[in-house]
């Protein structure tokens, strides 16, 4: 009987003392949730704070180029009408002249009209501020997007389900959304590609929802991959291997680039076009010059620089077809393709010296 008390009292002192330690455990992590909200507060403190200095910083910035801007059109304005009074006088002298006597040569020396040779034009400067500006964002835009992409938490794209074609924007908005959707005869085959983080050049820097690809200044953090470009190409991580498909890239932020398909095989040193299994066209702006590559083979195609190119992928008929976009659909160059595997949309930008850029236009099927 004394060992049944013994025993019921030994149980007792462990749920006595189970029960302390839960209890002191729910203490700590009650703390610790405490603990955690704060330090979340202050994080998003911070964090609001530096995004309001940065904020403050690029407005400030902007009032100060446009008060520069401002300062330089009245320099210039200046300039120009002391200009126009200077020879107003002169012409009121010349006339003067010409009615007393007609020996010129010897009654006045003719001084002739104000130099202006040597002073830096107003075009010239507004021209380096717009580029430093350009600068600027692309610099900001590669180190925010690039270098942290996968650091912060993604953006939802918006709902294209939702949004309006280009052919019912107003003014207004057409503003706000300078590169519409696809609205073309080609929209009901058009297809949601976007670049491949693994299928990149360790100097292209893909940002904008993988839906733009530039050149980067500054090295990028991908990580090391046996199929990794060597050069300065990219794919999708779409492939098509049946039916037809249609997807649009905006080409006038580069003056150097190629927009084609290839196997997924395709060498990390191959160059876009220059295989038996990739096709492409491509536009030099060195050489103001736009031809269609296969198999090494160049065909020159005579057409001026494209700044929208669309692509139909028609696997059933096995042709690959490119068009220049404006307000219609321009037909390029169309490629017989004879395969059966697999292609990805693919892309190569001229001359990492260059800031230049590629963008996958948003589709709009219907």
């Amino acid at each position: 009987m004394v060992q049944c008390v013994t025993l019921k009292e030994d149980e007792l002192w462990d749920i006595s003392k189970q029960l302390e330690m839960t209890i002191e455990t729910i203490h700590l992590l009650r703390e610790d949730l405490s603990k955690t909200k704060e330090y979340t507060s202050q994080i998003k403190s911070q964090i609001t704070k530096d995004f309001c200095c940065m904020k403050e910083y690029v407005e400030r910035q902007e009032r100060n180029t446009l008060t520069f801007i401002e300062q330089e059109q009245k320099a210039a304005q200046q300039k120009i009408e002391e200009t126009i009074h200077q020879l107003c006088v002169e012409v009121d002298k010349l006339t003067d002249i010409q009615a007393e006597t007609s020996d010129l040569p010897e009654r006045h020396s003719y001084k002739g009209l104000p130099s202006t040779r040597n002073q830096i034009t107003l075009h010239e400067k507004l021209n380096v501020v717009k580029s430093a500006v350009e600068d600027l964002k692309r610099k900001m835009e590669i180190l925010i997007l690039e270098k942290y992409s996968w650091k912060f938490p993604p953006v939802q794209p918006p709902d294209l389900h939702q949004e309006t074609s280009v052919c019912s924007l107003s003014p207004e908005s057409a503003a706000k959304n300078p590169e519409p959707m696809i609205s073309s005869q080609f929209s009901q085959w058009a297809d949601d590609v976007t670049f491949d983080l693994t299928r990149v050049y360790k100097r292209l820097a893909i940002t904008a929802q993988n839906r733009k690809v530039m050149v980067s200044s500054y090295p990028t953090d991908y990580e090391p991959l046996p199929n990794r470009f060597c050069i300065s190409q990219v794919m999708c991580s779409q492939s098509f291997s049946t039916g037809c498909h249609y997807w649009e890239v905006i080409t006038k932020d580069s003056d150097g680039w190629a927009v084609g398909v290839a196997h997924g095989t395709i060498g990390k040193r191959d160059k876009l076009g220059r295989t038996e299994h990739s096709w492409c066209v491509e536009w030099l702006g060195s050489k103001k010059q736009l031809s269609a590559w296969h198999k090494d083979q160049e065909t020159l195609l005579h057409e001026d620089k494209p700044l929208k190119v669309g692509v139909l992928l028609e696997l059933q008929k096995k042709t690959v077809s490119f068009y220049s976009i404006t307000d219609k659909a321009m037909l390029l160059h169309t490629f017989e393709i004879n395969t059966s595997n697999p292609l990805y949309p693919a892309f190569w930008l001229y001359s990492l010296e260059r800031n230049g850029s590629l963008t996958i236009n948003h589709t709009n099927r219907r």
